[in-house]
């Protein structure tokens, strides 16, 4: 018996909660169709917002991985509006701050579990927006030269100029030396050489300036210098250097290519020679012997070897 009024009085209450439940739904049911539509509506707007801040910022010229974060973003800001609004609606305001503070310490937790890629995103943030090179420039950073092809939030991939596919985290990107050869659009051409102790340097440098200022398409607002640079093994070695208009790698390799051309032509129509490297031995103990001295010496010693008698049998 005690059972039986147990398991009624379960029942009772059971029945209570789903008849309170049921009146709830009822009484709530026009708030809840309208919080549905706000939602549905705020994720329609969402996605159009997106694809209107995307297509916003492909007109000004912004590189792809700041259209997607920003259009991104600017989705997520409708969405969010729309769900706040729609538990607004259904009373849930109080639901909606605790689902705040739970994400917020989740986040916090999260970020704590995945620091490397929390900081590979914040540093392609930082990389979007301040823009220290974009899609197509010619950089250098960690140990790697080749043309920026895809920058994304969380890594930058780099085409190397043997066209391998480099994809370097945009955290170390971030924390190294980064070098941008295509942002100022010039680039200075230097070449070294070395004359003969024996040629007239300022004829040397008259004939290379001349020869350096054919260089084709070379920018010629600036002028060419040359510069020596001290006394070698076998020569001595000095510098020409030129500018040139910059935009792809191909620009720098083919002026650099002509503007040795030019030196090596002017140099042999005007007798300067390009000396090979020359080696001095010494042969006498304390040194400063030639050879031409010392063999003499090595053939008396040899022969008095030879003309000695033999020694008594042991």
């Amino acid at each position: 018996m005690q059972v039986a009024a147990g398991l009624s009085d379960i029942s009772a209450k059971l029945v209570d909660k789903v008849s309170l439940w049921i009146d709830t739904l009822v009484v709530m049911f026009p708030n809840l169709v309208v919080a549905v539509v706000v939602v549905t509506v705020g994720w329609g707007l969402g996605r159009l917002a997106r694809r209107l801040v995307y297509g916003a910022l492909e007109r000004l010229h912004t590189p792809h991985s700041v259209n997607g974060l920003v259009s991104w973003l600017a989705s997520i800001a409708v969405l969010s509006g729309g769900l706040m609004i729609a538990l607004s609606i259904l009373n849930l305001e109080k639901a909606a701050t605790s689902l705040l503070a739970g994400a917020g310490i989740v986040g916090l937790a999260l970020g704590f579990a995945f620091q490397d890629l929390a900081a590979n995103f914040i540093a392609g943030v930082y990389l979007a927006v301040r823009f220290p090179f974009r899609e197509g420039d010619l950089i250098e950073t960690n140990d790697t030269l080749g043309i920026a092809e895809r920058i994304r939030i969380r890594s930058t991939t780099i085409r190397t100029l043997e066209g391998q596919a480099v994809m370097i985290p945009n955290k170390e990107i971030f924390t190294t030396k980064l070098i941008n050869y295509s942002e100022t659009g010039a680039r200075r051409v230097d070449l070294s050489v070395g004359v003969s102790y024996g040629d007239d340097l300022e004829k040397v440098r008259r004939v290379a300036l001349d020869a350096a200022r054919q260089v084709r398409g070379r920018d010629t607002t600036r002028e060419v210098e040359l510069f020596y640079d001290g006394f070698g093994d076998s020569a001595i070695n000095l510098t020409v250097r030129i500018w040139i208009p910059f935009r792809h790698q191909d620009d720098y390799l083919g002026a650099r290519s002509e503007l040795l051309m030019h030196i090596k032509k002017a140099f042999d129509e005007n007798d300067i020679a390009i000396p090979f490297p020359v080696r001095t031995l010494d042969f006498g103990i304390k040194g400063g012997v030639p050879l031409t001295e010392m063999a003499p010496r090595v053939r008396i010693v040899e022969d008095a070897s030879a003309s000695a008698p033999p020694g008594p049998a042991a």
